[in-house]
């Protein structure tokens, strides 16, 4: 069993701050363990609303949960989304006679009109499956793989991994969305969720997601939402303001978990993962999502103009702007797109993410970063590198001077295709 210390310490400090707290996040994502780990399963203060004892305890609940003291646990509360008002009542009595845990498979967002009965009341923690500081570097191509949901990763085998992907996802459609009151026809939502696939890591096309399915506008937007909002798609929205420069102003779009985006595409193994095209955006949506768990930031874009400059991520962290940059390559080097979004966005430092194991600095406020470094210190992101400065692609171990990154041949020549920026 992987322990997730980092989690239950969240939880328990949010317990003693809030009179409700909501755990929410996919389906297989661990809540219910964690819950268990606070409250037993045989407890008389746990409900599981999956299991009909526990729904027929709560035919009356207020009769049912009045009485309880100390911590109550509801699994899986959108099944019952009645108990809200109820739970405003037994929350607001004086003193506090009990707090509780609620345990959910979407957000907020699409609970709205229940959970706004709770609002000042509520303290939400949304738990991800597992990331790379609870498993350990040696697990990063695993993890990559396989994803972060528990079954996925620990599973004895690739393949039975990959099954237990597939089924998870034609289970969710056909069986968890219609109990969500979501009546999209489950064919039609996994050929939206394949296509999300082969668009992962690119900018939201409202029009082209439209044509394709054959449907309208407002409906593929519909579905990209209830995606979202559950857990299974991140929508990371640009970063815009008053430059100069045309900017880009669609979200981008990626599937929040690498495994369940390598069944969608078809990738059993490894070595269908390398060589297939997706993979570099495979690797860019997978570091993105460590980076945004473990750094924790208050906020987190991206930016790109019509010009071809961008940054992969830009985290808000204590005030202060951070970029990070994602790059599946050996040796990162610096480019016009790294210096643009270090000067019209003033950050204070950029990471570039990488998949290998040394650290080492590119330029000013600017260093070359192991993932499996972020996963030992998170906090690497937020500190100007000290390393040693190299010349890019040349390796970490030999020093240059910092007028021949200035003079980069790229900006000497004066080259506007998006791709010199990049």
């Amino acid at each position: 069993m992987v322990e997730r210390s980092r989690w239950l310490s969240a939880l328990r400090a949010a317990l003693k701050r809030s009179r409700v707290t909501a755990l929410v996040g996919p389906r297989q994502a661990g809540k219910t363990t964690l819950a268990r780990q606070i409250v037993p399963e045989n407890s008389p203060a746990y409900f599981d609303l999956e299991d009909p004892r526990g729904l027929a305890r709560l035919a009356e609940p207020m009769m049912a949960l009045g009485p309880l003291r100390g911590i109550v646990v509801i699994d899986e509360i959108q099944r019952r989304p009645d108990l809200f008002p109820v739970l405003r009542v037994l929350a607001d009595r004086r003193p506090i006679p009990a707090r509780f845990l609620i345990l959910g498979s979407a957000t907020p967002d699409l609970l709205k009109p229940c959970s706004e009965t709770l609002a000042g009341r509520l303290e939400t923690i949304e738990l991800t499956g597992f990331a790379l500081d609870e498993l350990g570097a040696p697990a990063m191509r695993r993890l990559w793989r396989r994803g972060g949901f528990p079954p996925a990763y620990l599973a004895r085998s690739e393949h039975a991994s990959y099954v237990w992907r597939r089924q998870f996802m034609q289970t969710y459609l056909e069986r968890d969305l219609p109990q969500l009151g979501i009546t999209v026809p489950s064919a039609t939502m996994l050929r939206f969720w394949t296509m999300l696939a082969h668009y992962h890591g690119g900018v939201w096309n409202a029009a082209e997601a439209a044509r394709s399915l054959g449907v309208s506008e407002p409906t593929a937007r519909r579905y990209l939402d209830l995606l979202s909002g559950l857990f299974m798609v991140r929508q990371l929205q640009p970063w815009h303001e008053n430059l100069k420069k045309r900017q880009v102003k669609a979200p981008k779009v990626y599937l929040r978990d690498s495994g369940l985006l390598h069944a969608l595409l078809g990738l059993a193994g490894e070595r269908e993962l390398l060589s297939h095209p997706k993979a570099g955006a495979s690797w860019e949506g997978y570091a993105i999502e460590q980076a945004v768990a473990l750094v924790r930031p208050e906020a987190a874009y991206f930016w790109a103009t019509h010009t071809g400059a961008e940054l992969d991520l830009l985290l808000i962290k204590r005030g202060q702007r951070y970029g990070v940059e994602v790059k599946f390559q050996d040796a990162p080097r610096l480019t016009p797109s790294m210096r643009t979004a270090i000067s019209d966005l003033r950050l204070r430092h950029l990471t570039v993410l990488y998949p290998g194991d040394r650290q080492y600095e590119l330029g000013r406020r600017v260093t070359v970063v192991p993932l499996t470094e972020l996963a030992r210190d998170p906090e690497v992101i937020a500190r100007v590198g000290r390393a040693p400065r190299v010349r890019a692609g040349a390796g970490p171990r030999e020093r240059v001077d910092s007028h021949s990154i200035r003079r980069h041949p790229a900006r000497r020549r004066g080259m506007k295709h998006p791709e010199a920026h990049r």
